[in-house]
């Protein structure tokens, strides 16, 4: 029993962790040509208002491509029960305000179980996806079609949002759409919501970032009979703060919270080494 809750949150906090794109960093020795930005820094996790992990961050965005990397580890009281450690990569293009990522891994581990994804990404679609363990077989299970793999992206790209060429402000054209992710055991969107602005300081970043809400909504892998589907699917109070990487025109999370059966989860900046953009917010 405490095993399979230890895999538990060790899957929520790693699932969290991509879906609000802290898995970041690789090289970018053969892509395009352009300017180049850089972010790097660690985000706290907690649970319930209990430091539970870390996770170290790196991203680099030169021209229209993107290559991302994290690493997650126990810290807190995380040390005491394992949260389990872990990593992921993602790179891919892009390309106006889509994401066209290319390729995208996942190795973690947790109560002595590994698990592991390893996403072929082009052309917007999963064009191929190796994990391990494999769920076992459940007749409730909603089956995955090979049209759930199609306009679908990994979790750690999916965080990356790209805003409409020459943007000079953030406001609701960064959260007004839906995300479809896969993560290679189930296909679900977000559907991001405008809710605000706000300014932040200190941890590293000193200025704007949008504040969207957020909805989960099971596509396929899940099981519906499940309190843990029903009840993120019910949720409401996810939230993410999205902030400018420099002038790169993209976004990414500065902050996330979402409910889970333990309490609520946040991942917040604690260190950002952030490049000076020229963002502003919307009033």
């Amino acid at each position: 029993m405490l095993s399979q809750t230890r895999i538990k949150l060790h899957r929520v906090v790693v699932s969290a962790v991509a879906a609000s794109g802290l898995l970041l960093f690789s090289s970018l020795s053969t892509i395009a040509s352009g300017k180049t930005e850089r972010l790097g820094g660690i985000y706290d996790i907690s649970i319930a208002g209990i430091t539970v992990g870390r996770g170290s961050v790196s991203l680099i965005v030169q021209g229209n491509a993107y290559s991302a990397k994290v690493g997650m580890e126990p810290a807190g009281i995380g040390t005491l029960f394992s949260t389990g450690t872990g990593g992921a990569e993602a790179t891919g293009w892009l390309s106006g305000k889509r994401i066209l990522p290319a390729r995208y891994t996942m190795a973690s581990k947790a109560a002595s179980r590994n698990f592991y994804v390893n996403l072929g990404q082009g052309s917007g679609h999963i064009r191929t996806a190796h994990v391990t363990p494999q769920f076992k077989p459940s007749k409730t299970r909603v089956k995955i079609r090979s049209d759930h793999r199609k306009n679908a992206m990994d979790p750690l790209s999916a965080a990356l949002v790209p805003l409409p060429k020459g943007a000079s402000t953030l406001g609701k054209e960064a959260c007004n759409r839906t995300l479809p992710i896969f993560d290679g055991w189930t296909r679900f969107d977000i559907k991001l919501s405008f809710k605000g602005q706000r300014d932040v300081s200190g941890k590293g970043y000193n200025g704007p970032v949008v504040v969207c809400s957020a909805r989960w909504v099971p596509v396929a892998g899940h099981r519906p009979e499940r309190k843990a589907v029903k009840m993120l699917a019910n949720a409401e109070g996810i939230e993410a703060w999205l902030a400018p990487v420099g002038d790169s025109g993209v976004l990414i999370p500065y902050r996330m919270t979402m409910p889970t059966a333990t309490g609520t989860l946040v991942l917040q900046a604690q260190k950002l080494d952030m490049p000076k953009g020229r963002f502003t917010a919307s009033r």
